[in-house]
């Protein structure tokens, strides 16, 4: 029976705690992106999933990313701006609820897990690379890089046909309009908010730092170029920061636009500078 949108993002949220534990147990270092993109070659895409929304983002990337909220509301994750950390709890629910058919259950109820439930056992090693071939050995790509690969494979190959659908409809749609107004600027969807979210916050007048929630590291749509915009004097020095959305880490975008992506780095030589966010292809440009 194929299953709804809503379904396969509980099964993939079972998914990102799975891949969460299993990264535990191997020792292996996985970041939020890594991890969503493993759900998603677990439980891919349909076409309704696949569609894509303002911004470029897939429906159902979109909606796991939102309802990884559930997990920390559960106790099971943690978010934080170094990435995302399985608890102890977590790694029990795994065990606790092993079927997507439970583990949803467990969650949608707020279900706690029983308290003599065991932490997950690590799988035997694997055999260590033999003398033979310890050159290919070490040319070998990352378990984290072959999953971001395949991932995007699969969402490239899912949104292919719905993009070609959108990009015919827009090119319709754009000889039957009136010639617009010169250098007006193209109108999307846009967040509620949009945080510079960094080691400087406490300059602008925040309580602390790397903290998306307050209104000092708020940043302001203008209407007209439909860029976000924040503006400061802040001290010479090297900075950190990232962009994050609704005052939370939910959605966060770092270097190159990358979602969860690594830290933007501001190497200020003092004064004012000015951080703009594009929503629409995500490039930040500072000045």
């Amino acid at each position: 029976m194929r299953k709804t949108a809503a379904e396969n993002t509980n099964i993939r949220l079972k998914a990102v705690l799975d891949v969460l534990a299993e990264g535990v147990l191997s020792g292996d270092s996985q970041n939020a992106g890594v991890v969503l993109a493993e759900a998603l070659v677990r439980v891919p895409l349909n076409a309704y999933e696949a569609e894509l929304l303002s911004g470029g983002i897939p429906r159902g990337h979109k909606s796991l990313t939102t309802a990884t909220a559930k997990l920390v509301k559960a106790g099971w994750l943690v978010k934080g701006r170094s990435g995302w950390t399985i608890t102890e709890d977590g790694q029990r629910a795994t065990v606790a609820f092993p079927d997507a058919a439970s583990f949803s259950a467990a969650l949608d109820a707020g279900t706690p897990v029983p308290a003599d439930t065991p932490l997950p056992v690590a799988a035997p090693a694997k055999p260590a690379a033999t003398e033979a071939a310890p050159a290919e050995a070490e040319k070998a790509p990352s378990k984290a890089a072959k999953v971001v690969d395949k991932a995007a494979k699969l969402i490239e190959d899912a949104v292919a046909p719905v993009a070609k659908a959108v990009r015919k409809k827009a090119e319709a749609d754009a000889e039957a309009q009136a010639p617009v107004v010169e250098n007006s600027a193209e109108t999307i969807d846009q967040p509620a908010a949009v945080a510079v979210a960094g080691d400087f916050n406490t300059l602008l007048g925040a309580p602390e730092n790397w903290a998306p929630q307050y209104d000092e590291a708020q940043m302001k749509l203008d209407e007209l170029d439909q860029l976000w915009k924040l503006s400061a004097e802040i001290p010479a020095g090297y900075y950190n920061f990232k962009i994050a959305l609704n005052r939370s880490w939910d959605e966060n975008y770092g270097a190159f636009g990358a979602f969860d992506g690594a830290n933007h780095e501001l190497h200020h030589s003092g004064g004012q500078v000015t951080i703009r966010y594009n929503h629409r292809t995500r490039d930040i440009t500072v000045n």
